[in-house]
């Protein structure tokens, strides 16, 4: 008897693995949250205490072990650097606002890794990108809501979760730098997380406080689902180009917007709702812009 079943395409399972990993973040997001109120140097060192777990068991399994390609380190530490920053700033920022507040503002990265990829990279940046920028940071105002209409508990936090989405965009840089040079996504994974725990442990030890078993469950589940989230987005990526489903990960703001308010009683205002449109739409016009690019191209 003949299997008449069809068989999935990997753009398919790209999407479905992405749509997965936004869950996951959105997840992690949750119990970061609901982590309560302890340093964000413990949330991100628990966090990342998970992840070397994972980095390592991905290191031990590769063929080349833990070999760093020549000239890699220094982009290696910038990478972790900068997104060890990125971390703190997304925590802070998911425990003082609304969830889908933190997470659209987190999403702003791929933005300023336009803006990073002229510095960096040397790329030149054309009129349709800069306008997806600045519609993007547009977006972003109507979130951050800085003339008054919020109060300072949402401003600040929200000022912070914007620099969380720069930093990431600049970490994300550095990854391509290092994806361009063929260093392995394994190491990347790994060293990052090793560097950041390594970084974070002084700053956990000056602002320790003793945190119950409900926290440290939170905390433990917040890794496990940043894990997951890494490893169907990158298994996402290995099946598809980032162009042609990249769009999706953005399932994670209404995904963050579900849990918050089911389990967290947060309802965004209409002026954070614009806000996720516009920046959303920038997305979308990107996203159709770089698939019409490479149809081109093909």
């Amino acid at each position: 008897m003949t299997d008449k079943r069809k068989k999935i395409s990997p753009k398919t399972m790209g999407i479905i693995f992405i749509i997965i990993s936004a869950f996951s973040f959105a997840c992690m997001s949750l119990f970061v949250n609901m982590s309560g109120d302890m340093p964000v140097f413990q949330k991100a060192f628990f966090r990342n205490c998970v992840a070397i777990i994972l980095s390592l068991g991905m290191l031990i399994r590769s063929k080349d072990k833990f070999k760093v390609k020549k000239g890699s380190l220094k982009y290696l530490i910038l990478r972790a650097s900068f997104g060890t920053l990125g971390i703190l700033f997304n925590f802070y920022a998911i425990s003082h606002i609304n969830l889908a507040d933190a997470q659209i503002l987190n999403k702003l990265s791929p933005f300023f890794a336009i803006l990073a990829s002229i510095i960096i990279l040397k790329e030149v940046a054309n009129k349709r990108q800069w306008f997806c920028v600045i519609v993007a940071f547009i977006g972003a105002l109507f979130v951050v809501k800085p003339a008054g209409l919020s109060d300072s508990s949402h401003l600040i936090p929200a000022i912070i979760g914007v620099m969380g989405g720069l930093v990431a965009g600049i970490a994300y840089t550095f990854m391509r730098k290092l994806s361009l040079k063929g260093e392995r996504s394994e190491v990347i994974v790994a060293f990052f997380s090793i560097f950041s725990c390594v970084v974070l442990i002084p700053f956990v030890i000056i602002t320790y406080e003793p945190i119950s078993l409900k926290q440290l469950i939170c905390l433990i589940l917040a890794g496990t689902f940043a894990c997951s989230g890494q490893i169907f987005i990158t298994s996402a990526y290995a099946r598809c180009p980032a162009k042609e489903i990249s769009i999706y990960d953005y399932s994670s703001v209404i995904f963050a917007a579900i849990l918050g308010f089911l389990f967290l009683g947060q309802k965004p205002d209409i002026f954070s709702f614009i806000g996720y449109v516009i920046i959303i739409m920038a997305s979308v016009y990107s996203y159709i812009i770089n698939v019409k690019k490479s149809h081109l191209q093909s």
